[in-house]
């Protein structure tokens, strides 16, 4: 982009301006401590507000007994705070609701970290504010520097206390505006002694503690950072909007330039050295690529991703950037981002064009208000990197002897021409071949072809012929025109087969990825998505990979490629630093460097997923360590996702258990309870009744002893069968059996429960034989006999048929009930799952579908339900059971 043409405004930082419509503004009210004055100044400020006709209102203010803070609330509006029980206590909150209903123009809301108490909407005050904010109401609020998250630990180590209640960042990051409140450590300490912050001997502890000189200073020192580094982003902020060029000397930010030279490293040192010594300043290391320069070798490359790995560890932020003009992309950078300091190193290698500048004089020339920093450590003297190979390139004259054969073609058919049109255009043949050899052969090659033009040309077609004198002035242009042609399209095939390489090398790399995620995606449990990994990994490095995720309280191999049994006792060590600290361990790096292998984090959304670690002559050999990078990011989301995924079908397996053990336990104290105290009272009945009983009247206790006993033991039965189906301790004992006498015996079974209703038999005079447990398909169709009895009224009639189809027998039995929902067709045979009310009082407990299900299924069955069958009523149970091939004997 020239000077001359105007400056666009950032189209992020607009999309971030303009992301936030109908949102109220937040101003915090920032100090080093408390007692520093941030309420008595937000309500100072607030009364000056209302003073001009602002409709303020006060959502809750802490004066913590302070009479000067106290009497600037007269003549607010205080809302009343919302009571919340908590342990036997009544706490006093902040009304969020009540705030929303009278939305206020301004609202002060104190203590932005505060902690809410539980039953609150929202876990923290922040949260409310952000949901008032959201809501278009303007807020005020007051903080302490020490309840920052970022410098939660920082905060601990100077004064030894570790803050609870903590707000990100991110949230103050927000604010539209920060006011801080500052007065010194020597006058605060007076406040406390005057009693004006804390009373008796709470002063006391909190100066001989906490309100020490040294820890004030330190905090004073973290407000007035804080403060700053917020105005910058304020500021640089402003500017991408607006579209202001940079810089703007409000701050210090540093940029280091890096290539993949031996001066990388002391580059970094020297940005690290430079932001320290400008209180912390922020400070970027960026490397740029451009699409059209050959390839960096892998030394070269090695040696960048090493200083960009230390960058990192050093607390600077990386930065790629793209494109073919080095100094334009810096700058454009630098300008967009005020960047104030700029570190480069000096170039020891020796510059083969002398007519162009170096990237220092570059910077030095068009810079514009920033500092240029020129670093010579590292800079010995180095080779060039080697060319990479294109065609001919393997024999260095391949280029030459391709452009003469075609001058050599373009003359013979130039003399051909010549013979039957004196009059014709030879310059353009030969020009063709000029062209032919640019495209074909690159630039030096064109160039011979264009000298050997001009010499044919000239010697055997133009005037004098057969010398090498020029005859005419014009024919030097036409010569001039052969070496510009050459040149033109020498250079334009070389930078187009160097684009076609690096989009070649950017495809590939592509396609890997997209590869390599779809495979992790499809990855549903994590040892699959482990073996996925390190066989990815193993590809992209051209060598041995593994995958150890925690197990225990230690690390286990998971995946490895090609496969390894173990990894010995040194690089284990490395590989548990690695997942213990977060950072790379290993070959490579600077702690456990003996070891073979180089580990790495694999950092997922939540948390670490696990280890990845990739040999050391295989890393050494990677030209593309951002490949490797993306891939162990999602190699590490994929572990995540699948650990996730485990954890889902435990809880959901947990959660069917709690349910089955509650529908067991309501089981157990209802439907065991009432017919034992049915028999209790029987029996007691007639142990003090006895002898004065009718016969009659003794004779229905005892059968309404003998029911309720039985309806116990299928109770019992019922729980039995459960469990073995539960606990795969069923064993069926299959034979030849004839469906219609199963039948009989299940009808035979249930007819003394039958009372008002019939039952209907449809079988077939002949019926094919199956291979079933003839205990096992008995006692389902009692069960499902039992149930049509409980779900059908009195007087009704139950149908039960069988017949074959082609490849099976299926039993039907139907009732006239009411019959079942269709939504709940597909839950019928779940375990203690009931419809409506049974009609019947030997209702069950809600096992009888469930275990006809397990036994029919485990003779290789299936079982279905229908509803309704006629006018809305009625319910079918259908069993198939497979038919065997059996002898003719066999068929009845």
């Amino acid at each position: 982009m020239s000077p001359e043409e105007p400056r666009r405004p950032d189209p992020d930082a607009l999309l971030a301006a303009t992301a936030r419509p109908g949102r109220g503004r937040l101003k915090v009210f920032l100090g080093m401590s408390p007692g520093v004055g941030k309420t008595f100044e937000m309500l100072r400020a607030a009364r000056r507000r209302k003073a001009e006709g602002g409709d303020v209102v006060v959502g809750v203010v802490e004066t913590h007994g302070r009479r000067e803070t106290q009497s600037l609330l007269r003549g607010l509006e205080v809302m009343p705070r919302r009571p919340i029980d908590y342990r036997e206590r009544t706490l006093l909150e902040f009304d969020l609701d009540a705030a929303l209903e009278r939305k206020p123009a301004l609202l002060l809301v104190d203590e932005y970290a505060h902690s809410n108490a539980p039953g609150s909407r929202h876990p923290k005050r922040w949260q409310d504010v952000e949901e008032i904010l959201a809501a278009g109401i303007d807020v005020w609020t007051t903080l302490n520097v020490q309840h920052l998250e970022s410098l939660r630990e920082v905060v601990w180590k100077i004064t030894g206390v570790r803050q609870r209640e903590t707000v990100p960042d991110s949230a103050l990051s927000r604010a539209d505006e920060i006011e801080l409140i500052d007065i010194t450590p020597s006058e605060l300490r007076e406040r406390m002694a005057e009693g004006k912050v804390y009373i008796g001997d709470t002063a006391r502890i909190a100066a001989e503690r906490f309100f020490k000189p040294e820890n004030l200073t330190a905090l004073r020192e973290l407000a007035l950072r804080r403060a700053a580094q917020t105005v910058d982003d304020q500021l640089l902020g402003a500017m991408k909007r607006a579209g202001v060029e940079g810089p703007w000397a409000a701050g210090e930010r540093i940029l280091v330039l890096l290539g993949p030279d031996a001066s990388a490293g002391a580059l970094v040192r020297t940005g690290r050295r430079l932001s320290d010594m400008m209180m912390d300043a922020p400070w970027f290391v960026a490397h740029v690529e451009r699409p059209n320069a050959p390839p960096v070798p892998a030394i070269g490359q090695a040696r960048l991703n090493e200083a960009l790995k230390l960058a990192e560890q050093l607390g600077g932020v990386t930065v790629m950037l793209t494109g073919d003009d080095l100094v334009d992309s810096v700058l454009d950078y630098a300008r967009r981002n005020n960047v104030t300091q700029i570190v480069v190193g000096k170039s020891a290698r020796p510059r083969r064009n002398p007519f162009r500048r170096s990237l220092v004089h570059a910077l030095l020339e068009e810079s514009r208000g920033a500092a240029l920093h020129v670093v010579t450590e590292g800079a010995e003297a180095e080779a060039p990197p080697p060319r990479a190979p294109t065609p001919f390139r393997s024999w260095p004259w391949g280029g030459h002897v391709g452009a003469i054969a075609l001058v050599s073609v373009a003359a013979l058919l130039a003399s051909a021409t010549f013979q039957v049109a004196e009059t014709a255009n030879l310059a353009m043949i030969f020009m063709l071949s000029v062209l032919v050899s640019g495209l074909a052969f690159g630039l030096w090659p064109a160039l011979t072809a264009a000298t050997l033009c001009a010499f044919a040309y000239n010697f055997f077609f133009l005037e004098p012929r057969l010398t090498v004198r020029i005859g005419h002035p014009a024919d030097v242009l036409t010569f001039a025109v052969f070496f510009a042609v050459a040149l033109t399209t020498g250079w334009l095939t070389g930078r187009i087969r160097d684009q076609a390489r690096a989009v070649s090398r950017r495809a590939s790399a592509v396609s890997s990825l997209l590869a390599a995620s779809r495979r992790l995606s499809s990855a549903a449990k994590q040892d699959t998505a482990a073996q996925a990994l390190a066989e990815q990994l193993a590809a992209a490095t051209s060598g041995a990979a593994v995958v150890l995720t925690p197990e225990r309280d230690d690390l286990a191999l998971t995946a490895a490629s090609p496969p390894l049994d173990a990894l010995p006792p040194g690089d284990m060590a490395a590989a548990r630093w690695a997942w213990e600290k977060g950072e790379p361990a290993g070959a490579g790096t600077g702690t456990l460097p003996n070891s073979a292998w180089t580990f790495r984090p694999l950092q997922g959304v939540k948390a670490r997923a696990g280890v990845a670690g990739v040999e050391l002559k295989a890393l050494a050999a990677e030209d593309n360590e951002r490949f490797v990078s993306a891939l162990l990011d999602q190699g590490a989301v994929a572990l995540e996702r699948a650990e996730f995924a485990a954890q889902a079908a435990d809880a959901e397996a947990l959660r069917r258990t709690d349910r089955l053990r509650g529908a067991l336990l309501n089981s157990v104290s209802h439907d065991l309870r009432t017919p034992l105290s049915t028999v209790l009272g029987s029996v007691t009945t007639l142990l003090d009744y006895g002898k004065s009983l009718d016969s009659r009247v003794q004779r229905d206790l005892l059968v309404s002893i003998q029911e309720e006993a039985e309806r116990l033991n299928r109770y019992v039965g019922d729980l039995l069968d459960m469990t073995r189906l539960e606990g795969g301790a069923l064993v069926t004992r299959r034979d030849w059996v004839d469906i219609r006498d199963v039948l009989s015996a299940a009808v035979d079974r249930i007819k003394r429960r039958l009372d008002k209703r019939t039952v209907a038999r449809d079988f077939p005079a002949e019926l094919s034989m199956v291979k079933a447990d003839p205990s096992l398909l008995e006692q389902a169709l009692v069960n499902i006999l039992e149930n049509a009895i409980a779900y059908s009224p009195d007087g009704s009639a139950i149908e039960v048929a069988a017949y074959e189809d082609r490849g099976n027998v299926v039993i039907s039995i139907e009732d006239e009930g009411r019959g079942i929902p269709t939504p709940e067709l597909e839950r019928v045979f779940e375990k203690f799952r009931r419809m409506e009310e049974a009609t019947d009082r030997g209702k069950g407990a809600g096992l009888g579908l469930a275990i006809s299900k397990g036994f029919v299924e485990a003779m290789g069955g299936r079982i279905a339900a229908a509803s309704p069958i006629h006018d809305g009523l009625g319910t079918r149970i259908l069993i198939s059971l497979p038919k065997e091939t059996v002898m003719p004997g066999h068929m009845l």
